[in-house]
This record gives structure tokens, sequence and C-alpha cells, in this order.
């Protein structure tokens, strides 16, 4: 399986959207400080996945969260209770 993920800031509520075959691995790294990408956002909280079971599908999806701001936002719709401050 593959997995689209996006974490939160719980610093300053910022996010981060990634894909990853091994998400608690993954969710290691992060909080760890090894992700040069959220190294200053820690501490970091998990909000949201979706699993895949083609890495392609799973990089497409993840591209469209990054690229195309009204597919991040439908998402952060559906999930505005999950992320810190309630969207």
């Amino acid at each position: 399986m593959y997995y689209v993920y996006i974490l939160q800031s719980k610093r300053d509520d910022s996010i981060y959207i990634g894909y990853t075959p091994d998400l608690r691995k993954r969710m290691q790294e992060h909080e760890k400080g090894r992700v040069f990408s959220t190294k200053n956002m820690r501490p970091i909280e998990l909000v949201y996945y979706e699993a895949y079971k083609d890495k392609s599908d799973a990089v497409k999806r993840e591209q469209a969260l990054k690229l195309h701001k009204k597919a991040l936002a439908q998402l952060k719709n559906r999930i505005s209770q999950s992320l810190i401050g309630g969207g």
C-alpha cells in the first residue's frame, strides 16, 4: 500500500502533504526531525491519510493536493474538525 498523508504543525498550523509506502516509519522520521521539509514545523500531528494500492495513484493524488488549490480546499472542508484549530 501507498499512503498520501497530511501533517499539521502544532506550532503554526501549517500543513505538509506527502506520500510513502510505510506511514509508521515516515511518521517517525518526521517526528525525529529527519525530514528537511518538516524539521522546523515540529511538533507535528498526522491529521489525515488515504491508502492506495498503486504507487502511481498515490503520486497523482499527492500532486493534485499540492498543485490544485481547489482539491486541497475541498479536502480541508471535509476534515475541518480534524485540523488543529478546527480548520
